[in-house]
């Protein structure tokens, strides 16, 4: 592939777009901490919807996809639909506690949900681990993909892709912070969307293909099927049975947290009111899945015909590193049926696609270690200007260490996997905490400490040749994490009654796990209500996995089917009508707060 001038010259006038934004926040954004990290707790539902789903749209999302899709069929995208369980728990469960909670990074929540010397610890070490650490592991995948895209599409080596898109994230990301961030995200989103639909437009007019109707008549049945075959009882398991019974709750994965966390709080706590703050994380999950998933997955369907093999793919573009060509390449390796023009276009999209995220990466992880480690830890008085210079030279570093992280990993699934596992077991406790005032920071340490010491024996016992599926490990480290933890709540030291008297004050959590507190707090009862709050969770769910189930259906010419999953759709959305201004009413966000 040669883009042409016309090509340089779509992918240069989308860059120069997206930088007005930052320009325009240059000084509104690094007026203090609470601003350059928190956009001033004033972005709007719309706002702070759109730029989760263009976070979560990077480079490595299609290539992923791709990956589960040529490896095992449309159906492995369960590993990541489940989730969306989770994500409408944090839209009706979770958001509005978030906002009320006040505080400025999600990792704060530890020391006003728990006392001690633990609480403190369990906050610190998040800040290291988490926007450090786990930080740059996400960055370097995104990283990857960029290095593999540009390496077919531009012939780019993989030292010079990430030294220029470095340099172009450090800047974007550092001037205006996250209101930049936000209405960056917001232009990149359409810019990205536009050119996922032309890479699908295009690769189904080959040949090869012949459209819709061609590429479901040429694909076998099972690789099509949105559901696995349980006729294979162990693949089924794995691809659709623990995703959706165990995982969604159990696993911690950045953009998809039990309770809502990283990135996705960062834009609650944001939000300018309780009910922007659901608005928009329910605008996120419908994006997410229900808008997103199917251009990818006819690329991705495309590239099976086209590139049958890793082979095929090497052959195809002979001067791409080996050590590159895995199953997620077929993605970028489909650029090359587009024109010129349409080539420039798809080239600035995923390039605004790969600065989306990394750009909240380099932002969210230079909140936690700035104001949750340098300004609690290390310097504690310091002038507002102070802590913003420092987020601005942690983005640099951040992107550095991401940027050199990229040449140890190989793809985007092992990734994917390896993160699954470090944070299996921990999400119930994410959830619960929230819930149950006998949860201490004592579990955090253990689930964590668990969780790790469990993943990182099974790591080590595959290294040394034991065969051990991917989904018994990650079974038995759920189990023992939380078998741990939840003794624990028991057995440790209670958190002082003082602190979770100040908490439900503040945040007021319904439900029967705060009887004794709410009783003894003498404040009025919660203002949420968790029947109706498990109700829009149903509703969010039908409607979502109806678009996109409908939606797929419709692709492959079922109509009948679709029509069912599109009436199932229509019921969840109008139950979500009658029910969200209901909770939107409740208890607005006081002013200041």
């Amino acid at each position: 592939m040669n883009p042409n001038s016309l090509d340089w010259a779509i992918v240069c006038l989308s860059i120069v777009i997206c930088f007005i934004p930052a320009l325009f926040y240059l000084q509104k954004g690094g007026a203090n901490t609470s601003e350059f990290f928190g956009a001033g707790r004033a972005a709007p539902w719309w706002l702070i919807g759109v730029s989760m789903v263009a976070t979560t749209f990077s480079t490595d999302t299609p290539n992923l996809v791709t990956s589960f899709v040529r490896t095992g069929g449309v159906s492995s995208n369960w590993q990541w639909w489940a989730f969306l369980l989770t994500g409408m728990a944090t839209v009706f469960f979770f958001a509005k506690l978030w906002r009320r909670s006040g505080v400025l990074t999600d990792l704060e929540f530890y020391e006003i949900r728990y006392s001690g010397r633990a609480a403190t610890w369990v906050r610190g070490f998040r800040a290291i681990y988490l926007g450090l650490i786990f930080n740059c592991v996400i960055m370097a995948t995104v990283n990857l993909a960029a290095a593999k895209i540009a390496n077919i599409v531009l012939g780019w080596p993989m030292w010079q892709t990430l030294l220029i898109c470095a340099c172009l994230n450090v800047v974007f990301a550092s001037i205006a912070g996250l209101w930049g961030v936000l209405v960056i995200d917001f232009i990149q989103f359409g810019v990205a969307m536009t050119g996922a639909f032309a890479v699908a437009y295009f690769a189904l007019k080959q040949p090869e293909i012949g459209g819709l109707q061609g590429l479901v008549h040429k694909l076998p049945e099972k690789t099509l099927n949105l559901l696995p075959d349980f006729g294979d009882w162990k693949m089924a398991l794995t691809l659709f049975v623990i995703p959706l019974t165990v995982q969604w709750w159990s696993v911690w994965y950045p953009g998809a947290e039990p309770g809502g966390g990283s990135y996705i709080a960062q834009r609650m706590l944001a939000a300018r009111s309780e009910a922007d703050a659901l608005g928009g994380t329910l605008l996120f999950n419908v994006a997410h899945y229900a808008l997103r998933s199917w251009p990818w997955i006819v690329v991705a369907l495309a590239s099976i015909i086209i590139f049958p093999t890793l082979d095929s793919i090497h052959a195809a573009f002979p001067n791409v590193e080996q050590r590159l060509i895995n199953h997620d390449m077929a993605y970028p390796a489909m650029l090359k049926f587009l024109p010129h023009g349409f080539l420039g276009l798809m080239l600035g999209a995923m390039e605004a696609a790969y600065r989306s995220t990394i750009m909240t990466h380099l932002n969210w992880g230079s909140s936690y270690l700035v104001h949750d480690f340098y300004r609690r830890f290390v310097t504690k008085d310091a002038t507002e200007r102070h802590y913003v210079f420092a987020g601005r030279i942690c983005t640099a570093l951040l992107m550095l260490f991401a940027a050199l992280l990229a040449y140890v990993l190989d793809n985007a699934q092992d990734a994917f996997g390896l993160i699954l596992s470090i944070g299996a077991g921990t999400g119930l406790l994410y959830l619960l905490r929230w819930f149950w005032w006998r949860i201490n920071a004592w579990c955090e340490i253990a689930a964590m400490t668990t969780s790790f010491v469990v993943a990182f024996a099974f790591f080590m016992a595959k290294k040394n040749g034991m065969e051990i599926e991917a989904h018994v490990s990650l079974l038995w480290t759920i189990a023992a994490t939380t078998l741990v933890w939840v003794t624990t709540a028991f057995l440790a030291p209670a958190t002082d009654r003082s602190t979770l008297l100040a908490f439900y004050r503040k945040v007021r959590p319904a439900g029967p796990g705060w009887a004794s507190i709410r009783k003894e707090a003498g404040v009025a009862t919660s203002p949420d209500s968790l029947p109706q709050a498990f109700l829009a969770w149903l509703c969010g769910l039908f409607t979502v996995y109806g678009a996109l189930f409908g939606t797929g259906s419709l692709l492959y010419g079922r109509t009948n089917i679709a029509m069912f999953w599109i009436a199932t759709g229509a019921v969840g959305a109008f139950g979500l009508i009658r029910i969200v201004p209901r909770m939107w009413a409740h208890n607005p966000t006081p002013e200041g707060s």
